[in-house]
């Protein structure tokens, strides 16, 4: 900061940007209100159908974030400014009262380009006398001078480096980056550029106090944008890597470290991933050279000449927490995938290159597998980051027509001719990867990287990440979504071993099935897709579905039920599913005030039975499965089931009524429509309520135990569910037939039942064998 700068500044401009920011924040907090308020909510709460469903929902949330986006970068903007301009104009003060003191004493203070000086004002011919009692005054006055000329550059440059960091946060739109004063932001800048110097260092040399330091400001500022970018971008993509590998390798590592924070490996894995997942986040030209950088590393030896892992090895495993940019997700899969195409000569043989040794390092700290393989980081990164999910596994992993294609299976034209096939990504890696062995303390296999696969594909074919449920925010499925659910189920449909052999995956694959079950249900329908047939317009509008339909075979979902059946997480959250979805189909098409363009009958007999037959049939499927699995009733096999079920309650937020069913005339996905609605579903709330204290009490297998027949017991606590829903339904909307309703929903679920045995068996649906 020059002296004239500061001494004859003019802050009009500085104060009317100031002020501008300030009615520009309070303009944006009207408009952030009338996005949410009047475009978001409304938007979740509208009917959407068809493309509207799939495009104009997503785009309509999306536009009111950016608007929160904005009042966000716009108050974080006007505090640094109004910060800046408040010291200031105080050094402007300090500076002016120090030279007025100065020239009290004589003394005067000249500036010039580059510096200024301090001289006495004393004429010549009076200076001999009072030189010397004034130098220490002049050299006072000038240090004084000095002082606040640093200061005020000092607060001038951190505003500069801010406001230039947040701006480039985003190309595109605004960031979210938050700070409520100059300070803060700075202080996280500051702090990203000594933490990244530190892990810098050679990792030998790393004391505890340093591995401290890290862990606990990784930990502070991982969710910080600025202090992210800043980290990254001064560490850089090598030192990234090298880093954490002489950190967790006993082999080059430091034995203190080893010695002393073993068991904070895992905190300072989780912290580093978080940071530069959100990093990756960052459109700065710095960070996407960076990104650039990683990637083009990643099929390297970290080491070079010298060996180590590769790069890729190394990073998917600091992958595995945080949301990490879907673009650099993309490419880094694509360049992930050509090098396992390389190790694998296309899929033929495994990949001994990521297969753990006995000296490989251990470069993963988060659960037991080694993290040697990086797919398994990686695909546990998609089920955080649902596009970029869905993206990798549509993606092409060998074309039928590449010569050195390894994969021949049956052709379309005849069963006894072997031809090269295409395959996706998926199948390959859910139908074909010979997976590298690894195994726990006790020597048992571990398979971390199938189910994070199974992870990777709920959050791929749901549109949100693993493990959470749908909100109103999350869009209908998208074409591309649907085909991928498609394909799964017929995958396992095709190979129900692929499903039964990796039980471990079914917990994922239940969530998915229950978030596609008005697609299952219209599988189960047996209607052709004809646009022209009046028969599948019925099935429409039985079973509606807001985006893509997934164009499911009625006979690959029988065995994917079945198969998902078999495991007690993937049986709970299709069972209580199913029921959640039949009760709200049940308040949706009972209604006498539906308008008849949805209608699926004017026939309420109709109507009821066909739905409860589906829905019998869909139980009935999972039930045998369950059956199949579990030996004998009352088992401690059968309990795990009960238990299951009755924990699902607890995973359902919002509780039972609200987080399930439909909106306020839509039927959609069962965990979503009621939180449209704004209000608890009555009848959902019914039958579910009676399904999770019969899985508390474990009711079912008392029936075996009574009865003697796990099947009947089954059908007829099945029959319960669905009369309950019906009749719920029929006194809720006023109907005098409440109780003939309750009759043809219970024969209608008895008959699905049976058919889900008929069928099963190979035999045609529609027998009213009871038992066999």
């Amino acid at each position: 900061m020059q002296l004239d700068t500061l001494l004859h500044a003019s802050f009009k401009l500085l104060d009317d940007a100031v002020t501008d920011w300030s009615t520009l924040v309070d303009r944006l907090e009207d408009l952030k209100k009338d996005a949410e308020d009047g475009l978001h909510q409304a938007a979740n709460k509208a009917n959407w159908a068809g493309m509207n469903a799939q495009v104009s929902k997503e785009f309509i949330g999306k536009t009111a974030g950016e608007f929160a986006d904005a009042h966000t970068q716009a108050k974080t903007i006007h505090s640094i400014l109004n910060d800046t301009q408040g010291e200031l104009k105080g050094y402007h003060r300090q500076l002016t009262e120090a030279i007025e003191r100065g020239r009290k004493k004589n003394l005067k203070v000249i500036g010039y380009e580059g510096g200024f000086t301090v001289t006495s004002d004393v004429p010549p011919e009076g200076r001999a006398k009072t030189d010397s009692d004034n130098q220490g005054d002049i050299n006072a006055l000038r240090d004084e001078v000095q002082g606040i000329l640093d200061k005020a550059s000092q607060s001038d440059d951190s505003a500069n480096t801010v406001l230039r960091a947040i701006s480039d946060q985003s190309t595109l739109g605004f960031s979210d980056a938050n700070y409520s004063n100059r300070d803060s932001a700075a202080a996280a800048v500051k702090a990203a550029k000594e933490l990244a110097k530190l892990a810098r260092k050679d990792p030998d040399d790393l004391s505890v106090n340093d591995f401290d330091r890290l862990n606990v400001g990784l930990k502070k500022y991982a969710n910080d944008d600025l202090f992210a970018e800043t980290f990254a971008t001064t560490l850089g993509p090598k030192k990234t890597l090298e880093f954490w590998t002489g950190v967790t390798d006993a082999n080059r590592g430091n034995y203190e470290l080893g010695h002393k924070r073993l068991d904070q490996f895992d905190d300072l894995q989780r912290n580093l991933g978080l940071t530069l997942a959100h990093a990756s986040q960052s459109d700065s030209v710095a960070m996407i050279e960076w990104k650039r950088q990683m990637i083009d590393i990643g099929d390297k030896p970290i080491y070079g000449t010298s060996g180590g892992p590769m790069g890729f090895q190394v990073m998917s495993n600091l992958m595995r927490t945080g949301d990490y940019d879907d673009r650099f997700l993309h490419d880094y899969g694509t360049k992930l995938m050509d090098t396992e195409r390389k190790f694998t000569g296309n899929g033929e043989h495994g990949n001994g290159v990521w297969q753990h040794m006995g000296g490989s390092p251990w470069l993963n700290r988060i659960g037991e597998d080694s993290g040697s393989d990086p797919l398994t980081g990686y695909l546990k990164v998609l089920s955080n980051s649902p596009d970029a999910a869905t993206d990798f596994f549509s993606q092409q992993y060998i074309s039928k027509d590449n010569p050195d294609n390894p994969f021949e299976r049956d052709s379309d034209d005849a069963d006894t001719y072997k031809g090269k096939v295409s395959l996706s990504n998926f199948q390959y890696l859910f139908e074909e990867r010979d997976w590298p062995q690894e195994v726990d303390a006790k020597g048992d296999d571990l398979h971390t990287g199938q189910n994070n696969l199974a992870l990777a594909l709920e959050a791929a074919t749901t549109g949100h990440p693993a493990g959470e449920r749908p909100t109103l925010d999350t869009p209908a499925h998208n074409d591309q979504q649907a085909k991928l659910f498609n394909a799964v189920v017929t995958s396992v449909g095709d190979d129900p071993g692929r499903l039964t052999d990796n039980e471990y995956m079914s917990d994922s694959m239940g969530q998915m099935t229950s978030e596609y079950l008005p697609d299952i249900n219209r599988a189960v329908s047996d209607v052709g897709r004809d646009e022209e047939s009046s028969a599948w317009a019925d099935i429409e509008r039985l079973y509606p579905v807001a985006g893509a339909d997934a164009e499911l075979n009625h006979t690959d979902v029988t065995k994917f039920l079945f198969a998902v059946g078999q495991n007690d997480e993937g049986y709970a959250a299709v069972e209580v599913g199913q029921e959640a979805y039949m009760a709200k189909l049940m308040d949706h098409h009972l209604n006498p005030d539906l308008p008849t363009d949805q209608r699926f009958s004017d026939d309420t007999k109709t109507t009821v039975e066909y739905i409860s037959e589906r829905s019998g049939e869909v139980s009935g499927t999972l039930s045998l499965g369950r059956q199949e699995a579990i030996g004998n009733p009352g088992s401690e096999e059968d309990k795990a089931y009960d238990h299951s079920v009755a924990q699902y309650k607890n995973s359902i937020s919002g509780g039972v009524g609200t987080a399930v069913g439909v909106g306020t005339s839509f039927v959609a996905t069962p965990w979503i429509g009621a939180l449209a609605g704004g209000a608890a579903g009555t009848v959902t709330s019914v039958v579910l309520e009676e399904v999770f204290k019969d899985a508390e009490g474990n009711a079912l297998a008392d029936k075996y135990q009574q009865m003697g027949d796990a099947w009947q017991a089954a059908l007829i606590t099945n029959n319960e569910y669905v009369g309950t829903g019906a009749q719920a339904a029929a006194t809720q909307h006023g109907l005098p037939n409440a109780e003939d309703i309750e009759t043809w929903s219970r024969e209608g679920a008895r008959q699905g039942y049976l058919n889900a045995r008929a069928i099963l068996s190979g035999q045609a649906p529609g027998s009213t064998t009871t038992a066999g």
